[in-house]
């Protein structure tokens, strides 16, 4: 990457989706990259060792296919800055960075570690959440856990493992009730961790881009509804209800410009507030007093802002923002930002 920072993947998941088995296919497949390994704790489902060499006292251990592998058994950021100091020392060779957590680790703090602490800003560029599901016990696991529920929230990119196991229809319901949690996020079906790279990398999720990918027809709020109906009552297809999820999105838009000054205030009032259950989210802001998109994104009470291209000549200026959060009072967030319109 041209500017230096090492790229870093979250890789997070329901215990047994086979978040060992992606890494194993990513590390034999990633030819010529050479990637460093953060477990975020040993599970019982570490790497084994066909990748990992026998466990040895060091924390940091340089494997055979050029990899290197780390278990933390400290706080990640002091393992993040040793592994920089040794590459740039020469000690050690890597490319890039995936931490998987354990199977229902919070990714927020995680990845707040990139935005918050300016060493390791300066040495790393979070890239993205990615999270696995899986398709057998995720509806069990969503209904039962809230932490599960929070990685569909936190992700950039969505696979669903063990598809093949469970009934089209399904997989289907299941990725419609994803979508609602998280509208951001594309979803994807991954047979045995068979996933091309390009869906794994540099998928920029965390780069303040004018660009805001949601759903489009998440935000045809109506062609929702109807969808939800025609099913009909007489349908007795047990996955056809509405899950009530707690992990939900929203989305704000306008053509009227925002007042900054106000618009500034009410994030910084909402994030004192909600922050914790905020987990993630974005917008493309038209402010008054200037010719370009604002952007802005946020993970819990962290949020930045950046100015962005300017309005091309012709194009609507209709602000943009998702959010995505448990329990969010939507009313409340949805009147508030209405009033910071100028």
């Amino acid at each position: 990457m041209s500017n230096g920072l090492i790229p870093v993947t979250i890789l997070t998941g329901f215990l047994g989706s086979g978040k060992t088995t992606l890494l194993k296919r990513v590390m034999s497949e990633a030819h010529g990259q050479k990637i460093a390994v953060i477990e975020n704790e040993f599970g019982e489902e570490n790497i084994d060792t066909e990748i990992l060499v026998a466990e040895t006292q060091e924390q940091i251990i340089q494997m055979n296919n050029g990899c290197v592998c780390c278990t933390i058994r400290e706080d990640l950021r002091t393992t993040l800055s040793d592994l920089a100091a040794k590459r740039r020392r020469g000690e050690l060779v890597f490319e890039r960075v995936i931490i998987e957590t354990t199977g229902l680790a919070d990714p927020g703090p995680v990845a707040q570690t990139f935005f918050m602490d300016d060493e390791i800003a300066e040495s790393y560029l979070l890239d993205s959440i990615l999270t696995l599901v899986d398709a057998k016990h995720a509806d069990e696991q969503l209904n039962t856990r809230q932490e599960a529920r929070r990685q569909i929230g936190f992700a950039d990119q969505i696979f669903i493992s063990k598809s093949d196991l469970v009934e089209p229809e399904v997989v289907a319901a299941l990725m419609h009730r994803i979508k609602h949690m998280n509208p951001r996020a594309p979803q994807q079906q991954a047979h045995f961790g068979e996933v091309k790279l390009a869906k794994v990398f540099d998928l920029r999720g965390f780069n303040l881009n004018a660009k805001l990918e949601i759903d489009p027809d998440f935000l045809n709020v109506d062609a929702h509804a109807t969808h939800e109906h025609e099913h009909g009552e007489h349908c007795d297809h047990p996955h056809h209800h509405v899950h009530d999820d707690d992990v939900k999105s929203f989305v704000f838009r306008s053509d009227r410009a925002f007042n900054p000054a106000k618009l500034e205030d009410f994030l910084g009032a909402i994030v004192q507030v909600y922050g914790p259950k905020m987990l993630r989210y974005k917008g493309v802001l038209n402010m008054k007093g200037t010719d370009k998109k604002v952007i802005f994104q946020g993970v819990h009470q962290l949020m930045g802002s950046d100015l962005g291209p300017k309005w091309m000549p012709g194009e609507k200026k209709t602000s943009k923002m998702v959010f995505i959060g448990i329990d969010l009072p939507q009313e409340i967030l949805l009147q508030g930002l209405e009033a910071c319109l100028a």
